[in-house]
């Protein structure tokens, strides 16, 4: 009897091990799955939000994962959490990302004679470049080991009182939460800002537009809804860095560009769009860019007479680029902002918390507020930003959240505004924009929506 039972208990061993490793399949017992026991099915990461979204590489189909799975696989021993845990889609973790470059300085503005002071204490130029906005170079320093960077500042400002000097700061592109779309909520949001469209999509004649400057991450130009826009897009990354991912910037492109007819017909699918790619790769998993970089952008775009042009990315106040931003808007440059997703009681982030930029929130459907938007007295205007339908980074669409898709809103609309009126300057352009707005808040400006939505209708003067 001893020797049955344990020839039983191998046999069940044997058993239990080839199905943990997916050999056998074990047969459910009536009534359900016994304790330990669970269905194991294929992979979704996503939520089920996409559609035709390849950001993350595979084969999908429309209405999400269209994998099989292996029969073998459907019932699996699931035993104690810690010995074999339960299947689940893979988790991205955030990536904490710093608000500076450990260990540069960027300074526009510093003569030979003070680099030349600098390179004795021990600084290294790792950087420079001729800057029209700042009417002069601008460079980047590695700081001499042992100092900080405070330290670092101070001495480069000593060596010259003109001089703008700050750190290299980090800033990121603003999309945050997904958003799940399925059947008719897998629509266009322009209809909210009363967007002029014609039959198919594509925008009324009225809707001639200025170039657009686009400071984003890198873009899929071979994406079907941009295979005839007007694209050029520039990349200022060394090689030694990591490319940036094409889901934001491709999305916010779309936006203001995509194909008539498509699935994502852009708000102004004739205009020319000047795009450049400032973002880098950090860590496999943020895409981020210095402010070396976005100075060398603006300034890039400025040096092609582009008067307007989209930035939906935030990250702190910058000297250099505080410089930068005002010479652009100085010459006549409407810089157009997202607000920022870090939220409503967050500090104000930049470049839209400075006064020469147009600074967007995002609303949703209902024109409730965008739950994590960023609030305060420098919010401007209001656009649609929850669950717009725009681009997958790779084939197809989906919709995304966060207030860098209302940012294109508001630029496409500066840039029929241009167009109609070319002698508007910023100022006078920013109070035509703000005068037409459509108040939903507090009556007048206030903290949540800025002067209001966005009022499109009035592009078309109806």
């Amino acid at each position: 009897m001893p020797s049955r039972l344990a020839d039983r208990t191998k046999r069940l061993s044997l058993l239990l091990a080839l199905a943990m490793a997916g050999l056998v399949a074990l047969p459910a017992p009536q009534g359900g799955l016994s304790p330990g026991m669970a269905v194991a099915l294929a992979d979704d990461d996503d939520g089920g939000d996409d559609d035709d979204d390849d950001d993350r590489g595979g084969s999908r189909g429309r209405g999400g994962d269209d994998r099989r799975a292996d029969p073998q696989r459907i019932l699996r021993p699931l035993f104690r959490q810690s010995t074999r845990a339960v299947r689940r889609a893979p988790v991205r973790r955030a990536v904490a990302v710093p608000e500076q470059a450990p260990n540069e300085i960027v300074a526009a503005g510093l003569d030979e004679n003070a680099l030349a002071g600098l390179t004795q204490d021990g600084f290294v130029i790792d950087g420079r470049v001729e800057i029209a906005l700042v009417g002069g170079e601008m460079v980047r320093l590695i700081v001499p080991q042992g100092l900080t960077l405070e330290a670092a500042r101070a001495a480069v400002s000593a060596r010259s009182a003109s001089a703008t000097v700050d750190f290299n700061h980090f800033y990121q592109p603003q999309a945050a939460d997904k958003a799940v779309c399925r059947g008719e909520s897998c629509t266009l949001v322009r209809h909210m800002v009363g967007w002029p469209t014609g039959g198919d999509g594509s925008g009324m004649a009225c809707l001639k537009p200025q170039r657009i400057g686009l400071i984003d991450t890198a873009i899929n130009a071979d994406h079907a809804v941009l295979a005839r826009a007007r694209l050029e897009v520039l990349s200022l990354g060394d090689e030694k860095d990591a490319a940036s991912g094409e889901q934001h910037g491709t999305a916010v492109a779309a936006l203001l560009v995509g194909a008539p007819g498509s699935r994502v017909p852009g708000l102004l699918p004739e205009a020319e769009v000047v795009a450049v790619d400032a973002f880098q790769r950090f860590r496999k998993t943020a895409d981020i860019a210095n402010v070396y970089d976005l100075v060398r952008a603006l300034d890039l775009l400025i040096r092609r007479d582009i008067r307007v042009v989209n930035l939906s990315l935030t990250g702190p106040a910058n000297a250099v680029l505080e410089r930068a931003v005002a010479a652009a808007a100085g010459r006549g440059t409407i810089l157009v902002a997202a607000a920022g997703n870090d939220g409503p009681n967050a500090e104000p982030v930049y470049p839209a918390a400075y006064d020469d930029v147009i600074a967007v929130t995002a609303v949703d459907k209902a024109r409730n507020p965008y739950r994590r938007a960023v609030r305060g007295d420098h919010i401007d205007i209001a656009a649609p930003g929850v669950g717009v339908w725009t681009a997958a980074s790779i084939s197809g669409a989906r919709q995304k959240t966060g207030t860098s898709f209302a940012a294109p809103f508001v630029t496409a609309a500066v840039s029929v505004l241009l167009s109609a009126r070319p002698d508007l300057s910023p100022d006078a352009l920013k109070a035509e924009l703000m005068r037409s707005a459509e108040d939903i808040g507090k009556p007048g400006k206030d903290a949540v929506y800025g002067w209001g939505l966005l009022n499109a209708r009035a592009l078309c003067g109806t």
